[in-house]
């Protein structure tokens, strides 16, 4: 038995037009002690959903929550072991921030001596020695959104409930809450399950990513297993850029690991995969970075493709190439720029020929996503 199981979850909601819209759809996750665990996916996708009925918020029509062994429907959300941090943090304006923090202590009548000393180890935990004496008004939206973690976080929950809580804050504020809240969570020791639509969010911070779409689970698994390996086609498509091409593969050299697709319009790839066999339908998923601008004098072969620029969009220390690759397909190519490099005067029509190694090539099965 894991420690948090989410088995089968499903729930539906009737549409004012009397439609039913399923939120979740058979979803099964284990989810581990003291991991940082990221529900992934576009609004509307069912992951806000899934994090309501663990905190209790929201019933299941179908399936269970359990912890350790224990199921959780008739368990109130008041009585469950998680706290929730909302998007827009919920602290009392009228409240100091010690009193924010300490307000959970008030209501389970804990004794003033602890209470205080509770709340001073939490203000050092989050980095706000010194501002316990403030209103939420005279913080910024970062260290407001440390306090609404520390004011859950000190009634010593199981789990971390997390609702999309760094969307509020800017870039540079995010990148750096991103850090502080995975050293955070590193820290006390606990399970953090954090809802996001930003993948590269949920690639920074996660140990593990369910990515969900129309309230199924596309996929689980470890940030680089999500980013190298995806399942479906959804999947390389949301989390990150990928290019994708779709044949059937031709030739298999079983020594080498290697095989090679041709697409409908005669065009031939290659790869690194063992998992398929001659005559297979694949899709070929290719990550721009994994394509890179070589000479003329490249010997052609499977793992090169030629075209034409169509866009070049500089974005500082990478340059997004939109390439014309023919048949109507557009192959979008990360090109590093550093001044001296290779092509760094690449203009709009300029041919190009672009290489990769086979095993950046990513297959599945035509049809999956």
């Amino acid at each position: 038995m894991g420690f948090l199981q989410i088995a089968s979850a499903h729930k539906a909601y009737q549409t004012p037009e009397g439609a039913l819209v399923r939120a979740l759809d058979d979803i099964s996750i284990d989810v581990r002690n003291n991991e940082f665990l990221t529900l992934l996916g576009p609004s509307g996708c069912g992951k806000t959903t899934l994090l309501k009925i663990i905190a209790g918020f929201e019933d299941l029509d179908g399936g269970d929550i359990i912890l350790e062994g224990r199921s959780l429907k008739e368990v109130p959300a008041h009585r469950r072991p998680f706290n929730t941090v909302f998007q827009n943090y919920a602290l009392f304006p009228h409240m100091t921030i010690s009193q924010n923090i300490g307000y959970g202590l008030d209501v389970a009548g804990v004794k003033k001596p602890d209470r205080d000393r509770r709340v001073g180890e939490a203000l050092e935990m989050v980095g706000l020695v010194g501002y316990g004496s403030r209103r939420p008004a005279q913080l910024s939206g970062g260290q407001q959104q440390r306090v609404a973690l520390a004011r859950s976080l000190i009634l010593k929950p199981r789990v971390l409930l997390l609702d999309e809580p760094l969307s509020a804050l800017d870039r540079k504020m995010r990148e750096a809450m991103q850090i502080e809240l995975k050293n955070l969570q590193d820290s006390v020791g606990i399970t953090f399950i954090f809802v996001t639509h930003d993948q590269e969010e949920a690639l920074a911070m996660s140990d593990r990513i369910a990515v969900i779409s129309n309230g199924r689970l596309q996929q689980l698994g470890s940030p680089t297993e999500v980013y190298d390996a995806p399942d479906n086609e959804f999947v390389a498509n949301f989390v990150g850029t990928s290019n994708l091409f779709t044949g059937r593969i031709i030739d298999v050299d079983t020594g080498q690991g290697l095989v090679t697709m041709e697409t409908g319009n005669g065009r031939r790839l290659c790869a690194g995969s063992r998992a398929y066999g001659l005559g297979d339908e694949v899709k070929l998923i290719l990550r721009p970075e994994h394509l890179r601008l070589v000479d003329g004098d490249t010997p052609d072969g499977p793992c090169l493709i030629e075209g034409s620029v169509k866009d070049v969009i500089f974005v500082g220390s990478v340059v997004h190439l939109h390439v014309d690759v023919g048949f109507g397909r557009t192959a979008i190519v990360y090109h590093h720029h550093d001044r001296t490099g290779f092509r760094n005067d690449i203009e709009h029509g300029a041919h190009v020929r672009l290489a990769y190694a086979p095993d950046s090539a990513h297959l599945i099965a035509n049809g999956r996503g």
